[in-house]
């Protein structure tokens, strides 16, 4: 049992989770946070709370920002939207096929002059930007990495809403990619239009898998098209609901469609219903 917190390097960015230590910011307190590449500055959006799981494991904050720490992240975020600008501008005179997805730019120790500059970009080959990267590294007057991100990395990077109106996963509390497979759309009688299944990257939906392990398991429903029997009478199976216990049936009798508890159809366990209520 421990106690964490959760920051956000951009507003309404994926949340980390860090061990505060002695300290206990509040939320929208600035504080420093240990990174690859020194500590950075975030923003606290969920204040120190106890919780049951182990936090041996987390990274621990650094301390609070200060002004000092606050300036230098405000010359940071300059420098990166200045070399935002003279990327996708050399790209567009080198008449790359690349797009600029984001730039980090990590600053000199004890200088408020950049060292280094990655510039993340996306496209749909392979493409030769050694020429790119010399004038780029002249333009912003420091060492530039070019890294090619695929198409659910930079839907990561990028964030968005999907189209269920929330953030996208990726973008918020997804730390890894599972495999998501076609035939857990199958599974789950979903439409295999790729308009309605797949997500901002062009990819299959990653929420695809969060309700499959349900449908998968779901040997007691009746099949679509089987013919059961409902208290309304004998009907067809539509679909079916795994999550909420029930299925959808379409009545022989006058055509008519409604959903049914899966007691309500299934022979077995209507049995056993009134057998031991």
């Amino acid at each position: 049992m421990g106690m964490l917190c959760a920051v956000s390097f951009n507003r309404y960015g994926r949340l980390f989770y860090l061990d505060p230590g002695d300290l206990r910011p509040a939320v929208g307190d600035k504080v420093l946070v240990p990174t690859d590449d020194g500590t950075e500055v975030a923003e606290c959006v969920w204040a120190p709370q106890w919780v049951d799981d182990p936090t041996d494991g987390f990274p621990r904050l650094a301390g609070l920002a200060t002004e000092q720490d606050l300036h230098r992240d405000e010359v940071q975020r300059k420098r990166k939207a200045e070399a935002k600008v003279a990327a996708k501008r050399l790209i567009r005179e080198h008449g790359l096929p690349m797009k600029v997805v984001a730039v980090d730019h990590v600053l000199g120790p004890g200088s408020l002059h950049s060292a280094r500059a990655t510039i993340y970009f996306t496209a749909p080959h392979r493409v030769d930007f050694r020429s790119l990267v010399r004038d780029l590294g002249a333009t912003l007057h420091c060492r530039v990495e070019l890294r090619q991100l695929a198409a659910r990395d930079s839907a990561r990077v990028q964030g968005g809403i999907g189209s269920c109106g929330r953030d996208l996963c990726c973008a918020t509390f997804l730390t890894d990619f599972e495999p998501v497979t076609i035939r857990m759309a199958k599974d789950q009688d979903l439409p295999l239009n790729p308009l309605r299944i797949s997500g901002a990257c062009g990819r299959l939906m990653c929420c695809l898998k969060y309700e499959h392990p349900l449908y998968a398991d779901s040997s007691s429903y009746p099949t679509s098209g089987q013919r059961v029997e409902t208290p309304d009478g004998p009907a067809k199976v539509v679909s079916r609901h795994p999550p909420s216990e029930s299925v959808t049936v379409r009545q022989i009798a006058d055509g008519a469609v409604q959903r049914c508890a899966l007691a309500d159809v299934c022979g077995p366990r209507r049995a056993h219903d009134q057998a031991y209520g």
